[in-house]
């Protein structure tokens, strides 16, 4: 069967929310079916609601054939064994795949969420048609994934393509890892907020109440000086990272999604200018920096594409 015909179940497990939607190729056919992570203690009384809850789904819709879950942390994605889940207690060495498949009888796949952003925009999305390709997700921290030579590149233990933990300044903020001046530690939404909220104080400026990323976009749209100099300095942590990635890899394009990205032109504009200055012609000629397609629907619509491959 082609992949445009295929009915699979796309599961995006989120530290608050499960969600979950039937995708018929690359549309979701179905609406999005929603479960409280936090309500439930440990993987086992989740794991009964989330079998329960395709049960259910599979009443309306017996066509589908695989189910994909894109989950938030570290992976086994040969064995389908998560090590760790952002922000959900309890998940460690969780044979997630096999317990699936197990209950529903259906064939399973999980993967990283980051990875899952990333098939569904080279699949689907603003990386389409492209045979080498960085994805970033920008939010409340910086994550990412790599498509290479055409295909998903994982890494030895899975864990590659995690952008948000590579380093622009040596001497910089502490990281998690031991990891000094991580990017994410500069350009996660907190850090963002701080770094303006800092900036206005500098400069002698009342602090504006909403200092986030969406509200700091609408004062530097508003024409705010201070705000356009804050997206300024995302743009060139951004851009500091990005061109080592790029001079690494010299990929076809680069595709950017998560909530800072809502930013549009203010990160993008400066972003490529900054890329552009600091890269040989050889890596920036044919580069293409791309806005990512999907937004909350990725992770649904990259586990599925994932699912779709199975059978």
């Amino acid at each position: 069967m082609k992949e445009s015909e295929m009915t699979v179940l796309g599961i995006d497990f989120g530290g608050t929310t499960v969600k979950m939607a039937v995708v018929r190729g690359s549309e979701i056919t179905s609406e999005t079916f929603l479960i409280d992570t936090q309500d439930y203690s440990g993987p086992d009384a989740l794991i009964d609601v989330i079998v329960s809850r395709i049960t259910e789904v599979r009443k309306e819709f017996p066509e589908i054939a695989a189910i994909g879950v894109g989950v938030p942390g570290a992976i086994d994605f040969e064995e389908g064994v998560t090590y760790n889940l952002t922000n959900v207690k309890g998940w460690s060495n969780v044979p997630l795949r096999s317990i699936l498949s197990e209950k529903t009888g259906l064939p399973c796949v999980v993967e990283n969420d980051a990875n899952c952003m990333t098939y569904a925009e080279w699949k689907h999305g603003a990386g389409n048609g492209f045979k080498n390709v960085i994805c970033v997700t920008l939010g409340t921290g910086v994550g990412g994934g790599l498509i290479l030579d055409g295909r998903m590149y994982r890494g030895s233990q899975f864990a590659a393509g995690e952008i948000g933990q590579m380093s622009i300044d040596l001497n910089g903020v502490p990281g998690p890892y031991g990891n000094d001046g991580a990017l994410e530690r500069y350009i996660g939404n907190r850090q963002i907020e701080d770094y303006a909220q800092a900036l206005y104080q500098e400069k002698g400026s009342p602090v504006p109440e909403d200092c986030s990323p969406a509200g700091l976009a609408a004062l530097a749209e508003a024409g705010d000086q201070i705000a356009l100099e804050a997206w300024d300095w995302v743009a060139s942590c951004l851009a500091n990272c990005l061109s080592s990635c790029i001079y690494l890899l010299n990929p076809d394009a680069i595709v950017i999604g998560g909530g800072v990205a809502h930013a549009g032109d203010l990160l993008f504009a400066p972003l490529r200018q900054k890329l552009e200055a600091s890269l040989t012609e050889e890596c920036s000629g044919q580069l293409q920096i791309c806005s990512a397609r999907f937004g909350n629907s990725a992770g649904i619509r990259g586990s599925a594409a994932l699912a779709s491959e199975l059978v």
